[in-house]
């Protein structure tokens, strides 16, 4: 890694394959940001165990999946640092540490906390690991010293807990404070920024959100077939009825799809569909062609992966040694500033 170009954290959960909206919404960006920034992707599967506690027996292979996916769609990870959360124990002690400084009440104000207790109703998630999930978070950011973090807007209010986090930190152990701006002379952690997707939200083919529980999702690991059979179920404009009906793109899930893989024929599309110049079943055909362009080095890249017995591992264990050397360098100069030992040899010191 480079130490003059700006650092980013951002991770996922282990939580299956991945689909059409996790790569829009995320490993697009991430792909793209690689050759600009020193980049920290991490498989949060300690965040994942705030709510699948209770039978965590998925987790190995989905953070294999996970992790195939990440590199099938051009995660390299000789440009950037790929990790498992929970094998850089740093990430533990940190966030026990930032614990100290931060308030519940900060926590409990957190409008995704509550939003998710309702939404999970059906699990025990009233627990000290799911109020505390954003000190982890903050952790996972702070450790590697991330100046941004890619998120959705969804995350934001976690993303001000990490900067209200970092900024008590630095206050209080920063060192001087320079009169003229109120900040420390010498703050220990930077105040992350976010960067937000400006990718739409792709819709499943049935028109609901894109999501596994729904069954709506196309799979980075379908096949051409598969995908070929999921967009004819797409729904389109429903005040075309027949082939001759001019349509309205605009009303269209498969035309929000044109415009984010096809690309140069998507504008074209769009023309042809008001006029009636081309019927949905040869539309839906134009958008599997396209989506499977996109899958084709997926699969080659992945297939090549998973045909290598022991590559994956040996990615992931370099990837995390590489985590926690940055991490441990982060708890050393953190320690100090807050006068922790660091051996016993403090103890023949007279006081």
């Amino acid at each position: 890694m480079t130490t003059d170009r700006k650092k980013i954290l951002s991770g996922m959960r282990p939580t299956g394959r991945l689909h059409l909206g996790n790569y829009v919404g995320a490993l697009k960006t991430w792909v793209d940001l690689q050759d600009r920034y020193d980049c920290f992707f991490m498989v949060a599967d300690w965040h994942a165990m705030t709510s699948e506690y209770a039978d965590p027996s998925l987790l190995p292979g989905n953070m294999r999946d996970m992790l195939l996916d990440w590199f099938a769609a051009g995660i390299d990870p000789m440009r950037s640092v790929v990790f498992i959360q929970s094998l850089v124990k740093e990430h533990a002690e940190l966030s026990l540490l930032l614990g100290m400084f931060t308030p519940v009440s900060w926590l409990e104000r957190c409008p995704t906390y509550k939003d998710q207790i309702v939404q999970l109703a059906n699990k025990e998630i009233e627990t000290h690991g799911f109020l505390g999930y954003p000190v982890l978070q903050a952790a996972d950011i702070l450790i590697y010293k991330a100046d941004i973090v890619p998120v959705g807007e969804d995350q934001l209010a976690h993303l001000e807990i990490t900067r209200e986090i970092a900024r008590r930190v630095n206050f209080l152990h920063g060192g001087p404070i320079e009169q003229v701006t109120n900040r420390p002379l010498n703050p220990i952690f930077p105040e992350p920024e976010p960067w937000l997707s400006s990718t739409p939200k792709l819709f499943g083919f049935d028109g609901r959100k894109m999501s596994k529980s729904y069954n709506n999702a196309i799979y980075l690991t379908d096949s051409p077939d598969e995908v070929t059979r999921k967009t004819k179920q797409m729904i389109t404009d429903p005040a075309r009825v027949r082939r001759t009906d001019p349509g309205d793109p605009s009303k269209c899930n498969v035309f929000d799809y044109h415009q984010l893989f096809t690309h140069d024929k998507a504008e074209e599309m769009g023309v042809q569909c008001r006029k009636a110049g081309i019927g949905c079943i040869d539309c839906k055909k134009t958008l599997a062609n396209s989506i499977n362009n996109l899958f084709d080095p997926m699969r080659e890249r992945r297939a090549s992966l998973a045909d290598k017995p022991g590559a994956l591992e040996e990615i992931a264990e370099d990837g995390c040694a590489r985590a926690r050397a940055a991490a441990q360098n982060t708890m050393r100069i953190l320690r100090g500033r807050l006068s922790m030992p660091e051996g016993v040899s403090f103890l023949g010191k007279p006081s």
